[in-house]
């Protein structure tokens, strides 16, 4: 008798601190940015392509991304440009999310979130995204969605001055991640 009542008051301060969690302004996630990213190897043609697709995709200017390494096999040299990026922050950022989620039928893979609470995902033709028409001087192409979480108080890591590690209970772990984009933005999680 004295381990049921034990076991009923273990399950309610278990819930009360999952109410007390759910309040905390602090442990609330939210999207840090939404970092967008076309690969397209030599080929410069590729590479145009994909600075015309991101301006009208998003309607800011994105930048190239240009190596690092020597890779011989691959005809690769430092400096030479191989892709470009975009990042999004804040209102844009929810604002083009919601029309990328969209563009995936609201359905995300489980391999999709990282340990971290990143998300990735990919949109095989960009005709796929809403408010996007085709253009026949683009062509079909693709592109990659990199979403970053953060909960307040992740800016102890970037700052200059006493930079410290993001405590443990603090990050952003996969099944939060999860959580967040259900209730945010509506996706169906769909495990492999």
């Amino acid at each position: 008798m004295a381990t049921a009542a034990m076991h009923a008051t273990g399950q309610a301060v278990v819930a009360s601190r999952r109410n007390a969690e759910q309040d905390n302004a602090m442990r609330q996630l939210r999207v840090a940015k939404v970092t967008l990213n076309i690969g397209a190897g030599k080929s410069t043609e590729k590479l145009e392509k994909g600075l015309k697709l991101l301006k009208a995709v998003t309607g800011i200017a994105p930048v190239k991304t240009f190596t690092n390494k020597r890779i011989p096999n691959w005809g690769l040299r430092p400096g030479l440009p191989i892709g470009c990026k975009l990042t999004l922050r804040k209102t844009k950022a929810l604002e083009l999310l919601r029309r990328l989620i969209q563009s995936r039928d609201n359905k995300l893979s489980n391999s999709q979130f990282d340990e971290e609470g990143n998300v990735s995902f990919g949109i095989p033709e960009y005709i796929d995204i809403p408010g996007v028409n085709y253009d026949p001087s683009i062509g079909i192409m693709g592109l990659e969605v990199c979403i970053t979480l953060e909960r307040a108080g992740f800016r102890i890591k970037r700052r200059k001055v006493m930079k410290r590690k993001i405590p443990a209970r603090h990050r952003v772990s996969k099944p939060d991640a999860i959580g967040f984009m259900k209730d945010k933005f509506g996706v169906t999680v769909i495990s492999e």
